[in-house]
């Protein structure tokens, strides 16, 4: 089938099979590996994309489900002038380690305070519920995030 969207701000059109999933069409047919395979079952977050600034969990969503919208990866987002500020936060509160989740933490965190929801703490554990880290123990994601959205941790 034809599929026509934009990702990263480009306009893309290609052919994709019915059952291709976004992870696997951004991955193999754009090279665009931010995201990464990992559990399969929309459980850890490491895979999460934007779709018209929402985050979703590319490796359960069908690339067909993206036709007219507004695919965002992790390269479009360093792209964009609010990426420093999310490096540097995440940076200066050692918020990352591996780096395995960087890049679904920080597209989600991008999506949560784009909607100007993240008001309490509360607000930002449940907003990053989705993204599991195994190496930080979170406090300084959590710190990170709360520095960005202008909450005290």
């Amino acid at each position: 089938m034809r599929l026509e969207l934009w990702v990263n701000g480009s306009a893309v059109v290609s052919d994709v099979k019915p059952q291709e999933l976004l992870l696997d069409f951004l991955r193999d047919r754009l090279g665009l590996t931010g995201a990464k395979r990992s559990c399969d079952v929309q459980a850890c977050g490491v895979c999460t994309v934007l779709v018209d600034g929402r985050p979703v969990s590319s490796c359960c969503f069908l690339a067909a489900d993206a036709a007219g919208r507004e695919v965002l990866t992790i390269e479009g987002l360093a792209e964009r002038p609010e990426f420093e500020r999310l490096e540097s936060a995440f940076t200066h509160h050692a918020a990352l380690q591996c780096g395995f989740c960087t890049p679904g933490m920080l597209l989600t965190v991008a999506a949560l305070l784009e909607t100007g929801e993240l008001t309490s703490v509360e607000e930002i554990k449940r907003g990053l519920a989705g993204n599991l880290c195994r190496c930080t123990g979170y406090r300084g994601i959590l710190e990170a995030v709360c520095d960005l959205a202008g909450v005290t941790p």
